[in-house]
């Protein structure tokens, strides 16, 4: 008999999409991002995936503002930091790309290439915002280009393989999987394969079984049946993709960067951690063990936390 593998849990704890208008429960802040990074982690989550935030919630990309989050999770987590190379919209590639050659995290993503990334629609839903920044934020996405040309990606792609970081590609579209393979065949790709699907952003693939099924088999045919990947489920359907995903022989994604919600009727989520328990819940009664941070750095072939640069 065949032994199940362990399912490892991700979650994404602020994203650089949702605003702190959106939820009262939102991690704006550097301390709160790092409380519930933590906190998620002793829920069950073996892999905390992080973007940087100014105190008013604000995304950037500096430096400090990353040191001071990463330092705060390692200190009180044994948990696998991944780190954004999506930044935010309105950031250079250079300054969304540097975070990798000076921290040298475990992990982080590299985006499998160039799209519309659109949210504006977003904007909709606030009606009195509680910082100037969020509804020009959000409406000049309608006029945005998430640029990763392929001169952008070998460079992020070769600096992971430098720094010992494994890359999480994640892609929007199917064209993207063709992306992968172009760089796999030219040696640029030299570690596993990870992949992170992220359907339903406006300007990339719909959400849908079928949908997923499709780029699941595609990927396989195309990077090889050995790769390994998982699922960004975006919005209030969130656990019931991440579920198919784990039955599909993935590993599951939550998080505040992907969804505020804890119930399709428009409940919150009062955290990052709440989520995680609710995927936890669900994965073991599906009879699926989950991963610790430890067999999460086996399964993905990490370097290890005493490894990185922070």
């Amino acid at each position: 008999m065949i032994k199940q593998k362990k399912v490892v849990i991700s979650a994404a704890i602020t994203g650089a999409i949702h605003t702190p208008s959106m939820s009262p429960y939102f991690p704006a802040s550097p301390e709160q991002i790092a409380n519930q990074a933590v906190d998620a982690a002793k829920a069950g989550a073996a892999v905390v995936h992080i973007h940087a935030r100014r105190a008013d919630g604000m995304p950037v990309g500096d430096f400090e503002t990353f040191r001071t989050i990463l330092s705060a999770i390692k200190r009180e987590s044994n948990a696998v930091i991944g780190i954004t190379t999506g930044g935010a919209n309105g950031m250079s590639t250079e300054e969304r790309f540097s975070v990798i050659k000076e921290f040298q995290p475990e992990m982080a993503s590299a985006n499998g290439g160039s799209m519309n990334f659109c949210y504006h629609k977003l904007a909709d839903g606030i009606k009195d915002p509680l910082h100037e920044w969020e509804m020009p934020y959000l409406l000049r996405t309608y006029d945005n280009v998430f640029k990763n040309t392929f001169q952008d990606m070998e460079y992020c792609i070769s600096m992971m393989n430098k720094c010992g970081t494994l890359p999480e590609y994640e892609v929007f579209d199917y064209g993207q999987l063709s992306n992968l393979a172009f760089f796999k065949k030219n040696g640029v790709i030299t570690q596993p394969i990870y992949i992170q699907f992220v359907p339903g952003v406006m300007g990339g693939f719909p959400m849908s079984s079928e949908g997923m099924m499709f780029m699941i088999d595609q990927a396989k045919k195309i990077l090889g049946p050995d790769i390994q990947y998982s699922t960004v489920a975006g919005g209030r359907r969130m656990f019931r993709y991440s579920t198919m995903m784990a039955l599909q022989g993935g590993n599951v994604r939550v998080g505040m960067e992907d969804g505020l919600y804890i119930h399709p009727n428009g409940e919150l989520a009062v955290d990052n951690a709440a989520q995680v328990r609710k995927i936890r819940r669900i994965l073991e009664a599906l009879d699926f063990e989950i991963a610790s941070p430890e067999e999460a750095r086996e399964m993905l072939h990490l370097k290890g936390g005493d490894k990185v640069n922070f």
